[in-house]
């Protein structure tokens, strides 16, 4: 869930916290998509902190009515995920229009647009590298969680919120412990200033399958991992989502494969990486929370899986959560966990 309407509706259905919200999906909004793409085109780390302050308040506000939604319920925050280039202008009028606010010409904002053209944005400049590039980015979303659960945990103490901070897209330790220490250092700050005991956890997005195979690493940094089976499945099987469509048919009218691996978890080879990033990390993190986020969180058969393995929780868009919920307890009668 990504805004308090679809937080409150998931609720209704049963939902025991929040294990995705996209941040992204926060900036489209008409009022607030010009900071954004004054923050891309700015060329320095203080114009892009001014434009970063003009959206912290109104994240923080999103987080806040978030959390009051769920009444004390956990929530998992993304931080920035997509490639850059979604956010920007395409129409010639809306050039203009940044241009002018920007104190730039029409040229000057194309050319920073043609910049950020990549050849495989999903596999490009987005996720923990943005914030490796732009830990500036990081840092003001990182204000925005932790001031808002301190608001909503002041007015509500008896909640007490414990705020989750996902550090998306991670392949590699060093640049988790990168974007991490940002996250630190400015949740700190923020937690002491106002002489609070706030706890908040800091995990990762296993979607890359290096990141599973080396999740006996990750895990000494991260708190908790959410395996993002969308592109995991993706990286996995080398398949675009996007234009998985006109492939699978094939592949499934002859047998090659059952069915598609983008709706139903594949166990045998997405499945093994993700039980093998399990075995990897409860060794290292035994308390470590461990869920999946993606559409696979609302089929019964990648639910069942998931539990088989020892994941805690299923992250699905609200109106599959009654689905998962049933599914979730099918799976516990069918192989008993403690």
């Amino acid at each position: 869930a990504d805004n308090p309407h679809d937080t409150a509706q998931a609720v209704k259905f049963g939902a025991e916290g929040i294990g995705l919200c996209r941040t992204e999906h926060m900036f489209f909004e008409a009022d607030r998509i010009p900071a954004i793409r004054e923050m891309i085109c700015s060329d320095t780390v203080e114009q892009r902190e001014k434009a970063l302050a003009k959206l912290l308040p109104m994240q923080q506000g999103d987080f806040e009515a978030m959390y009051i939604a769920l009444e004390g319920r956990p929530m998992t925050v993304r931080f920035l995920d997509p490639p850059l280039h979604e956010f920007v202008p395409t129409e010639e009028a809306d050039i203009e229009l940044l241009a002018k606010d920007m104190g730039k010409s029409v040229a000057e904002i194309k050319n920073i647009i043609a910049s950020l053209h990549e050849f495989n944005p999903m596999m490009g400049h987005r996720g923990c590298r943005l914030a490796v590039t732009f830990p500036e980015i990081a840092a003001m979303q990182t204000r925005a969680v932790i001031k808002a659960a301190l608001n909503v945990n002041a007015a509500h103490p008896e909640w007490h919120i414990v705020p989750e901070i996902m550090i998306p897209l991670v392949g590699e330790v060093k640049e988790l412990k990168y974007v991490k220490d940002v996250v630190v250092k400015t949740a700190d700050e923020i937690i002491s200033s106002v002489k609070s005991d706030m706890k908040y956890k800091v995990g990762t997005m296993i979607e890359i399958p290096r990141a599973a195979l080396t999740a006996g690493q990750i895990a000494e940094e991260a708190e908790f991992f959410s395996f993002g089976t969308n592109d995991l499945t993706q990286m996995t099987y080398g398949l675009s989502r996007d234009d998985a469509g006109k492939i699978l048919a094939d592949y499934i009218d002859k047998n090659i494969y059952e069915c598609d691996p983008t709706a139903r978890l594949d166990r045998t080879g997405v499945g093994q990486l993700m039980q093998w990033a399990v075995e990897k990390a409860k060794p290292v993190r035994p308390d470590i929370h461990l869920g999946i986020c993606g559409e696979h969180g609302g089929d019964p058969s990648s639910v069942e899986f998931c539990h088989q393995i020892g994941l805690d929780y299923v992250s699905c868009s609200p109106f599959r959560v009654p689905i998962a919920r049933l599914a979730a307890a099918q799976a516990q009668i069918n192989f008993p966990r403690n």
